[in-house]
């Protein structure tokens, strides 16, 4: 029987655990390590900080789920992997530290296999005062995770009745949504958010007692990371610049892109542009995503030397089969991104989700003149997550049946993505922005024009977006719960 060690239980390292299990059976013990204790469904967060969903709708126990499909669930954080074994091991293994009852003891996992689905490090610190609102210090919240999202509702609660006793002729509370520093992704949460929040203001009768403003590092509305796209919506062709830019207008949202937040006090947003210039926008209450890095884990050969420089990216992100030759912007290609994540240095070990390090960015990066990079890092959502983690579990089973096939692929510039983002949470009033982008990476020798499919890059909102992203609620949850033909639900 060979051993598969999955680092993480999102939703590449939970995909690859449960579709291995399901096809290898017996052949295969399947642990997870990760040091959380329930699965959450980050999606539906923006719900939980707007006060329409609560935890337990977007979070389940991981222990029980495992234990019924036959997988290991170890609840530990890992901290140092040994792809050569050691002294003491003659197998490669994975050294952590317990959480949960255990807390603080060490625990030693040896492997056949490892997969690298630990997700990012939420950092925080890149940006003075960025925090998730509870912790000493910070001055924003977050909706990162689900107890993330939990404080930000009450906070936004906070504002809600504080506008319901304002006189007419008072000043306006000040929303301030977006990231929180130069270099974040994960603008599309920021920007599902800042849409529910306008929505719940509307429903609390207070909008107009509210300033809402958008900040981000995006060179344009509406980039997220991925460049421009140009989106076919209502049989017409318009920019997802122009898609985004038409929403903000008619909800009156105000925005400034091109902005670099590096310092955060008490209701003040300190950024730079990428113009050079230095603002400063004030708040009452600011919802701020953070910077990603990779988890922090170490790497050492058989002897104890320090292997981690081979093994991860400076942002601790784990190298994979990709092109990480630095070149100028005009010289990358959609080649340069991985195709079966593979380590390049141990066969047996794989890197999927967030936990890859991308070769470059995807969206032009720019320098303000005072030389800061104010650029938006490359979007690895959750159906690209879950349909590269469904490509490795393919390789490592092949690999434990003893089938000589090749590496499964899921490159991201072969790949389209499905993205429903929620501008309001009603069955009756709600709405949400369907968009399918192919391939996510450009690939401009394909399509010289947009770097994309025309026909298979489209967007359109409406009540029925919302009634799709409240049905992929639940169709996900289930389907992570592993219950009866679960298999059967698309990655």
């Amino acid at each position: 029987m060979k051993r598969v060690l999955i680092l993480g239980a999102g939703v590449s390292g939970h995909t690859a655990a449960s579709y291995i299990k399901k096809w290898a059976g017996r052949k295969a013990e399947v642990i997870v390590m990760t040091p959380n204790s329930k699965w959450n469904w980050i999606p539906s967060n923006i719900w939980v900080g707007v006060d329409m969903m609560t935890t337990d709708d977007v979070t389940f126990d991981l222990a029980p789920v495992y234990k019924k499909a036959g997988i290991t669930f170890v609840q530990a954080l890992a901290k140092e992997v040994f792809p050569e074994g050691s002294a003491d091991h003659e197998k490669p293994f994975v050294r952590g530290v317990r959480t949960g009852d255990r807390t603080g003891e060490m625990v030693e996992v040896e492997y056949d296999y490892l997969i690298n689905a630990t997700g990012p490090r939420l950092n925080f610190g890149a940006t003075e005062g960025l925090g998730n609102g509870s912790e000493l210090g910070s001055h924003t919240v977050s909706v990162c995770t689900a107890a993330h999202a939990e404080h930000a509702a009450k906070q936004l609660k906070t504002q809600i009745v504080k506008a319901k006793q304002m006189n007419a002729a008072d000043e306006k509370l000040r929303v301030l949504i977006g990231t929180g520093n130069a270099t974040c992704t994960c603008q599309g949460a920021a920007w599902e958010y800042i849409n529910n929040v306008d929505f719940v203001l509307r429903e609390a009768g207070v909008r107009d007692r509210f300033d809402l403003t958008w900040i981000s590092n995006e060179r344009v509305l509406g980039d997220f990371g991925m460049g421009t796209v140009a989106l076919k919506s209502s049989g017409h062709y318009v920019s997802s610049k122009t898609f985004a830019e038409s929403l903000f207008v008619e909800k009156n949202i105000n925005w400034i892109t091109q902005a670099g937040v590096n310092k955060i006090e008490e209701g003040v947003a300190h950024y730079e542009t990428l113009a050079g210039e230095f603002g400063q926008e004030k708040f009452d209450f600011a919802m701020l995503i953070p910077p990603f890095s990779g988890v922090p884990l170490k790497a050492y050969d058989k002897s104890g030397a320090d292997i981690s420089d081979d093994i991860f990216a400076q942002n601790g992100f784990m190298k994979v089969d990709a092109d990480y030759t630095q070149k100028p912007y005009e010289e990358w290609s959609s080649d340069d991104w991985p195709k079966t994540y593979q380590s390049p240095k141990y066969d047996n070990m794989w890197a999927i989700g967030i936990a890859f390090a991308p070769p470059h960015f995807i969206s032009k990066p720019m320098h303000s003149p005072n030389g800061t990079l104010i650029a938006p890092a490359p979007p690895r959502t959750g159906q690209p997550s879950g349909t590269m983690a469904h490509a490795v579990a393919k390789t490592v089973v092949d690999r434990i049946k003893g089938r000589k096939s090749p590496a499964h692929e899921a490159p991201m510039s072969r790949m389209g993505a499905a993205c429903v983002a929620s501008t309001g949470k009603s069955l009756l009033k709600g709405s949400a922005a369907t968009i399918c982008v192919y391939p996510v990476v450009p690939d401009f020798k394909e399509y010289p024009q947009t770097g994309r499919d025309e026909n298979l890059t489209f967007g359109e909102i409406g009540l029925a977006g919302h009634w799709l992203k409240h049905l992929l609620h639940y169709l996900f949850i289930y389907k992570a719960k592993m219950k009866a033909f679960w298999s059967f639900i698309p990655d």
